[in-house]
């Protein structure tokens, strides 16, 4: 990287150099927020603003990166003089992971045995001992893929990768297909009906490439779903939140609620308190092995703010000829 490609990481996060971890990750999924391809279709800016700050968070994300990129600043990762090491560096920069270099003459040999364009004696074994040592793979300089749809990054063993995808309400519900791009390669990835928060959808052979059979492990990637403005998941239900008036909470009553999949008649019973949920059976979350959970729908009483002047005149005849008292047993309470 020449100088004048150097990044401020610090910067592009909005952060300071003293940002401890969980800072970072804060900055990093605001800005993901607001920059993701999915929030700014056709957007090439925000599309361009995004990669930057993926970027920016794969390395201060990681302590070792971070370590070097404080460090050395714009040649954290420089390879130096062709043929040679940086002049006055204990190794090239890159984020190996404190692997011995002293076995390699330069660091193009070093390059040649990484991407396996050379042999000689001892050459698969430097290999391994670098994807041992490191946790990486041969053939590339990051060990991670670059998932489009904004993923936390994280190493894993054995070749494989993980990373998460962000969906909304109703294409967990529904299922959909989304395109991801992964290192080089833009993937479609089906989503099945159902999905939910953790769980994990597997891609196989999009993965890392495992240094002792050469192949490539699977791609797993952990779902997370947007807040929906209705609904929300109780385990393996739905709940939401309908309010009636108190002449529906006194006398019951029959109203629509909202669903998944299209509004439905629900009766309410007389003398319903607020904050009591009534179920829709099988109008919830679609499940595994088929069928839908349940709907819980809680209640809140929501008295009127306004009242027209026989509205107001009913009320008052009401309370002067109510005789319950809901606090009659406060009487008794004593410390």
């Amino acid at each position: 990287m020449a100088a004048t490609d150097f990044k401020d990481y610090y910067a592009i996060l909005g952060i300071n150099k003293s940002a401890t971890a969980e800072e970072i990750k804060k900055a990093y999924r605001r800005l993901a927020r607001k920059y993701h391809p999915d929030m700014n279709p056709g957007n090439a800016q925000a599309e361009a603003k995004f990669k930057e700050i993926s970027e920016a968070y794969e390395v201060l994300s990681d302590p070792d990166k971070r370590r070097k990129y404080d460090q050395y600043g714009q040649y954290w990762k420089q390879a130096g003089a062709p043929g040679g090491w940086p002049s006055g560096a204990s190794s090239p920069g890159f984020d190996f992971g404190g692997f011995d270099f002293s076995q390699f003459s330069s660091f193009d040999e070093f390059i040649n045995e990484l991407l396996g364009r050379s042999g000689g004696p001892g050459a698969d074994q430097r290999r391994w001992n670098y994807a041992y040592n490191t946790g990486r793979a041969p053939g590339g300089f990051g060990g991670f893929e670059d998932f489009g749809a904004g993923p936390q990054r994280s190493g894993s063993t054995g070749g494989d990768s993980e990373g998460s995808i962000s969906l909304t309400l109703g294409e967990a519900f529904t299922g959909t297909t989304k395109r991801l791009v992964v290192g080089s390669e833009t993937i479609d990835v089906r989503i099945p009906p159902g999905a939910k928060p953790n769980n994990r959808i597997r891609v196989r052979g999009k993965g890392q490439l495992n240094p002792y059979n050469r192949t490539r492990g699977d791609l797993y990637l952990k779902v997370e779903i947007q807040p929906h403005s209705f609904f929300q998941f109780d385990g393996d239900n739905l709940v939401c939140e309908v309010p009636i008036t108190p002449d529906e909470a006194v006398l019951g009553a029959t109203i629509e609620v909202p669903t998944p999949d299209g509004a439905v008649k629900m009766n309410v019973p007389p003398g319903i308190r607020s904050g009591q949920s009534l179920r829709l059976r099988g109008k919830g979350w679609p499940q595994p092995k088929g069928g839908r959970s349940d709907q819980l729908v809680r209640i809140a009483i929501a008295p009127p703010k306004d009242l027209t002047p026989l509205e107001r005149e009913y009320y008052e005849k009401i309370r002067s000829a109510r005789h319950f008292n809901p606090r009659q047993e406060l009487q008794y309470i004593r410390l």
